[in-house]
């Protein structure tokens, strides 16, 4: 951490943030940023030690008003704490092995008088360490869910589909019925080598928790050798999915139990295919309501006419009355996208663009000529234009 950093800002807390403030703050960002949950993550990592080291010092009411005296940890806090046990009085007197464990000195007493945690029994709280954890036997749990992307055409989107997905996923194992051991005795874990414990953190923050692979105990049962103890076995599947007339890019469509095996007898997860519409070139959608613009020739636009304009069901008729302006726009009720909430469609809207003619001839010329001397309009008197 840079020795500059807020600690306050770190955690996302104001200068006047309780005790109880700064703690829930730790908690949030603690569960989100630790290495357990994102192995390999060194920005994690990183964040992780500048929201330990902040909870570290705002946490303990004395080490919190050295900091706010003097704005620094690594300089100002650490001189300051020097020149008060070297005075003897009117100084400021903590012990800093108490940083890194429970108790030990006046702070670790401190603490334990204040009912602040120490830095192990916070973690011990957050990720379920102590003897409770030691003693627990595996649970059973449910499986997770897979979401797969899914990329179909409008015409798909519109009308449904019945498709088969290559889906990666497990299913529980046979040979140990998802219980993950071979039920021939326990041997030493391998993680821990039998210690029960596991380093977590990095640096000056390293600390013990319980081994999640045997829980703290130091033995495991002895590994099932199929699935090597996980109690779940890799496996590919084509998936039937059925996807529903109406669907939009970011629709869900779950398919039940088709997700990870779930664990010690429990459900699998669920396979949720998210689907990505291509766009069409003449339908825009917006909702269930479906948009076009179709062409129409000066002649229909000023003396009317019935036309056939396209809908994502087939060809329909639109009447275009006498005086239609550019722009104009037409709707065509539940010929629209089908809905997911219930029967009905959406609608269609059309929009007409008058086209001129690319070549006239000097009779249609005239013709036009005679046309502006019988009907003078100027549209753009309302602007105070000639």
């Amino acid at each position: 951490m840079a020795q500059k950093e807020d600690y306050y800002k770190a955690l996302g807390v104001s200068r006047s943030a309780s005790a109880d403030d700064i703690r829930k703050a730790y908690r949030r960002l603690a569960r989100k940023h630790h290495p357990d949950v994102n192995p390999g993550d060194k920005a994690a990592e990183e964040k992780f030690k500048q929201i330990s080291e902040a909870n570290d010092v705002l946490s303990d009411p004395k080490k919190r008003e050295v900091y706010d005296k003097f704005g620094s940890y690594s300089e100002n806090l650490r001189d300051a704490a020097a020149r008060g046990a070297g005075a003897g009085t009117g100084g400021v007197d903590f012990d800093w092995s108490s940083v890194f464990s429970g108790g030990g000195g006046a702070a670790g007493a401190g603490q334990s008088a204040g009912g602040n945690s120490s830095f192990r029994d916070i973690f011990s709280d957050l990720f379920g360490g102590g003897a409770a954890r030691a003693n627990a036997r595996p649970q059973a749990q449910r499986g997770a869910d897979i979401e797969l992307p899914l990329s179909i055409s409008f015409e798909e989107s519109i009308n449904g589909l019945t498709t088969n997905i290559n889906v990666r996923r497990s299913e529980t194992c046979a040979r140990c019925n998802g219980t993950g051991d071979a039920g021939t005795g326990q041997v030493i874990c391998g993680t821990c080598n039998g210690t029960g414990k596991v380093s977590a953190g990095g640096g000056f923050l390293r600390f013990d928790q319980p081994c999640p692979d045997c829980n703290g105990t130091g033995k495991r049962r002895q590994p099932c050798t199929l699935c090597s103890g996980k109690g779940v076995v890799p496996k590919f599947e084509a998936v039937k999915v059925r996807i529903p007339p109406g669907v939009d890019t970011g629709t869900r469509v779950r398919v039940p139990g088709k997700g990870e095996a779930g664990r010690m007898g429990a459900p699998p997860g669920d396979l949720f295919i998210v689907t990505n519409v291509a766009p069409h070139k003449i339908f825009t959608r917006k909702g269930d309501n479906i948009h076009c613009t179709i062409p129409v020739t000066l002649p229909e636009a000023a003396l009317g006419a019935k036309i056939e304009v396209p809908t994502v069901s087939g060809k329909a008729q639109l009447r275009i009355p006498p005086g239609t302006q550019s722009g104009q726009v037409f709707r065509l009720k539940e010929k629209g996208a089908p809905s997911l909430r219930g029967s009905t469609r959406g609608d269609e809207y059309v929009e007409v663009k008058i086209v001129l003619p690319q070549m006239i001839d000097e009779d249609s010329k005239e013709l036009l000529r005679q046309f502006a001397k019988r009907n003078p309009q100027n549209p753009r008197v309302e602007m105070g234009l000639e």
